[in-house]
């Protein structure tokens, strides 16, 4: 087959498994689904999930690792959130330090 070919035959593989995934959402006993162990787990993988996607996003570029503005930034976010300021305060000081950093030549 050409790779135009397999091409296609990922997105439609992609497309059914896609379906399948959900579809199984709505066959599974609703028993199941209320029970305690999942719910809890259902907790944790969102939260793995986010602080993977976060820790991508900060601390990579392309498949290495970087320490820049970014690093900078989400340690003013974190040390602010620390101090429980406003969720505003926290993403425009954070965005404030990255600029100047930036601006700077670091990052």
């Amino acid at each position: 087959m050409t790779p135009y070919t397999w091409t296609w035959v990922a997105i439609v593989a992609a497309a059914a498994l896609a379906f399948l995934t959900k579809y199984a959402g709505h066959v599974v006993p609703e028993a199941w689904l209320e029970h305690p162990r999942v719910h809890r787990i259902a907790g944790f993988v969102t939260v793995g999930l986010l602080a993977a996607l976060f820790a991508t996003q900060a601390f990579t570029s392309g498949s290495a690792l970087v320490l820049d503005a970014r690093v900078a930034a989400v340690a003013v976010a974190a040390l602010l959130l620390w101090k429980r300021a406003p969720f505003i305060l926290v993403v425009a000081a954070a965005a404030a330090v990255a600029a100047c950093l930036r601006l700077l030549g670091w990052g």
